[in-house]
């Protein structure tokens, strides 16, 4: 029974035995069946590597004229082409949806993040099983497929350990290999991993010289080796993508230190050195204009003299972090050059999912949690001085100022999350492939976005677009192949259409010219009222002459402008880009927005060996009274270890036994803990420990009384002098007898937390206190867009 390699647009490819003679003992001379044959894509078909960069703009890495040194990138673009006008979608989930499936993101339902979806189709988070991703397809037609690094394209609700896992890259996904992390970011340092579906711990620690980048590309290059072992005749399909360089900014201190002093004179001298660099390199037409800056972004003359040594410290790590993403790149490649392969391999580097990230506040931050919870004023200039030699260590969590993210979308305008302009959605791509074509160090002008990518690796291939892929019908890939342009770089750009939208940030793209309307401001998420939709002031752009959006020609071509403009609402009603949405608290309450939610009512209750529960996974506790009961089995001579923990380092709480004795700890920011111990130990036997939490009330953040139980009977108090009123982390979880991540309290370890007793079952219940009216619903929109 031999698979038709011809009917490889119905994936799988149906079995569709021959007929002829049927014998009736194996050993009749005339007993013959074709030997059985291992799928495989059609000859000659490529390895395929796509690396994507997190949180990258257009003028951060060194190959581009950035500062930030890239020599693994710079190698790949001298043996290979260089593209200067390759487009994402401005946030990191919508880009990989659309990169991934080769549809625009509001295609495959991820009009913004998973933390904001909602029930319309262009926002659901949902993709449609109409649209297979491309990893399926390869791995339907023969391809060894492995994914590596961040995956945040998880609806919410699916997120926890226990699926379902239809969005997951390992089952939904096509992926038959995936190590790595659900969700916007994560701690580089402690990591939250999955080896598949199952929650797994990092092999070693920080102390012993851990790092996540590293980790996964150790992992990349074992899958790689391994899999051209055992299956030398089958290509490869990886996707390596390491969550760097988005904040947390981690790396170890002696790849900061390489810059030290590199950036003392500020963004806005930056952007002309970048500038200058770009021009003389040749990575942007020598005509091209610098874009001025905004008023909404601090000149670095007028930030205050005491904190510029922090400010310059920022820039120091963050560009040490993509110095050190790169060199683990190059790892991931060195290992495909050392077995034969890398003229077989086609290699995509896009730097950047999105533009440079302006989040971090125009301060920056320490702690991106601080600010998160409305405490950035916590973070005065005396104590970011007081850190600074801690910025990117084990103990931060850090981010860099809105102008350093500026600085590195040189020459555009604007940063992540603003959709309709370059700043937003341009990010430099290098692609490496000696077999596929005969240039080297070549540099392609022509319009591509990275909806783009898998077409070309199809085309690359030989494999047709899929029309039935496990049974379901598909709709038509929406990208144009890149194909066309290896061989020619003079050849008439085929993806000439491509609208925009992020926030009601939106712009389209049509034939050179760009119509373009920015609705809001990434760190100005608090305050002022949002313009309607149809006041938002539009800009006009010719690119034919104007690379970097630098002359807006609205008032001089006002009917070409209204023609842009009506060609974008054509696009939008076609892509399912409608209604427009700029609404904050609304999004992130499951039952306006119309999305599942895993928590029910105001209790919740847990059993031993639970954990890894996200944030969104578990009631919350925030800004009122609650309780933790918990029903322990302790042997003679007591007990020690976690009994429930949220959070971690950088902000938590946690119930443990300590000594034998139940404790209580709150961790406010990592900046100051609050414990409350038990008088006694937990006798032994079965017992219930209980923790009552009194919320002071009168507003957000307040402290509380903590009172302690042993069966009803009042074993300690203890005061918490202040509380997270918004979030505890980005990354860490909840955990039940043991605690992932980092721990919460300072005296034990995560090596050391579990609990060596048993637990039958913990309960949290909340009080009736609630004062989460206080939080300005703008605010929980801006937390929600900062951790992605």
């Amino acid at each position: 029974m031999r698979p038709d390699r011809d009917a490889r647009a119905m994936l799988p490819i149906p079995d569709r035995p021959a007929p002829g003679l049927t014998t009736y003992d194996a050993k009749d001379p005339d007993t013959a069946f074709a030997p059985i044959e291992p799928l495989l894509p059609p000859e000659g078909a490529p390895n395929v590597l796509i690396v994507l960069i997190d949180d990258a703009g257009f003028g951060a890495a060194s190959v581009f004229g950035g500062p930030c040194r890239t020599p693994n990138a710079e190698k790949l673009a001298a043996g290979g082409l260089t593209y200067n006008r390759f487009h994402t979608t401005a946030l990191c989930a919508p880009t990989r949806a659309a990169m991934l499936s080769g549809r625009n993101h509001h295609s495959v339902g991820m009009g913004s993040i998973t933390e904001t979806a909602t029930s319309a189709p262009g926002n659901s988070s949902l993709r449609p099983n109409t649209k297979a991703p491309l990893a399926m397809t390869l791995k339907l037609n023969g391809y060894s497929t492995a994914q590596f690094g961040k995956c945040h394209e998880v609806p919410v609700w699916q997120s926890s350990p226990m699926g379902p896992f239809d969005a997951w890259p390992s089952v939904g996904g096509g992926f038959e290999t995936f190590y790595g992390f659900i969700g916007g970011e994560n701690n580089q340092w402690d990591p939250s991993l999955y080896d598949g579906t199952t929650p797994v711990e990092p092999p070693a620690s920080p102390e012993e010289g851990y790092h996540l980048t590293e980790d996964l590309a150790d992992h990349a290059v074992t899958w790689i080796r391994t899999q051209k072992a055992l299956m030398p005749d089958k290509p490869f399909f990886v996707y390596f993508a390491p969550g760097a360089t988005h904040a947390p900014h981690h790396v170890p201190k002696e790849w900061a230190d390489k810059y030290a002093g590199e950036f003392a004179d500020g963004w806005d001298v930056q952007r002309e050195r970048t500038f200058a660099r770009q021009k003389e390199l040749g990575v942007i037409p020598a005509d091209a204009e610098l874009t001025p800056r905004h008023a909404e972004i601090p000149a670095w003359d007028d930030m205050p003299d005491d904190l510029k040594p922090v400010l310059e410290r920022e820039m120091e790590v963050y560009a040490g972090f993509m110095e050190h993403t790169d060199h683990h790149v190059g790892r991931v490649i060195d290992a495909i050059e050392d077995l034969g392969i890398l003229d077989d391999t086609i290699i995509y580097y896009i730097i950047g999912d999105n533009g440079a990230s302006a989040e971090g506040t125009v301060n920056g931050a320490f702690n991106e949690m601080a600010n998160f919870n409305g405490m950035a004023a916590l973070e005065t200039p005396e104590f970011m001085r007081a850190k600074m030699d801690e910025f990117g260590s084990p103990s931060s969590y850090n981010h860099y100022a809105v102008g350093w993210a500026w600085a590195m979308d040189t020459p555009f305008q604007w940063t992540k999350q603003v959709a309709s302009h370059w700043g937003g959605t341009r990010n430099g791509t290098v692609v490496h492939w000696p077999a596929g074509f005969s240039e080297r160090g070549g540099l392609r002008t022509q319009f591509t976005h990275c909806i783009d990518v898998a077409p070309t690796i199809l085309e690359a291939a030989g494999l047709p677009e899929p029309t039935m892929v496990n049974g379901v019908l598909q709709s038509p890939i929406e990208g144009t192949s890149m194909l066309y342009t290896f061989e020619d770089a003079d050849a008439d750009e085929r993806h000439d259409l491509q609208y925009f939208e992020m926030f009601a940030n939106r712009g389209v793209y049509y034939k050179g010219w760009s119509a373009v309307t920015k609705h809001r401001t990434p760190w100005v998420m608090v305050g002022g009222d949002l313009p309607a939709f149809d006041d938002d002031v539009w800009e006009l752009y010719d690119g034919s002459t104007d690379y970097s959006q630098a002359r807006n020609l609205a008032a001089e071509q006002p009917d070409k402008l209204h023609e842009l403009q009506r060609l974008w609402l054509i696009e939008a009603v076609k892509y399912n880009v409608l209604p427009l949405d700029d609404r904050g608290a609304e999004r992130l309450n499951p039952d306006i927005a119309g999305r599942p939610s895993l928590i029910r009512g105001k209790s919740q209750l847990f059993f031993p060996g639970m954990g890894r529960l996200s944030e969104n996974s578990v009631v919350n506790i925030k800004n009122k009274s609650f309780s933790v009961t918990a029903e322990v089995v302790v042997p003679e001579g007591g007990a020690e270890g976690v009994i429930i923990a949220q959070g971690g380092r950088f902000g938590g709480w946690t119930l443990y036994a300590k000594d034998g004795r139940a404790r209580f700890v709150y961790n406010v920011l990592g900046i100051q803990e609050f414990p409350t111990g038990a008088e006694s130990p937990i006798p032994a036997g079965t017992h219930q420990v209980r923790m009552e939490f009194a919320y002071d009330g009168g507003g957000l953040a307040k402290g509380g009384a903590v009172t302690l139980y042993y069966d009803g009977d009042q074993v300690g108090a203890g005061r918490v002098g202040a509380t997270q009123a918004m979030v505890f982390s980005a990354d860490e979880t909840t955990d039940i007898g043991y605690e992932s991540g980092t721990p919460v309290a300072s005296d034990y370890t995560t090596k050391a937390s579990r609990f060596t007793g048993r637990i039958n079952w913990v309960q949290i219940d909340l009080g009736d206190d609630d004062h989460d009216h206080f939080i300005d619903p703008d605010e929980r929109m801006r937390i929600a867009m900062a951790r992605q």
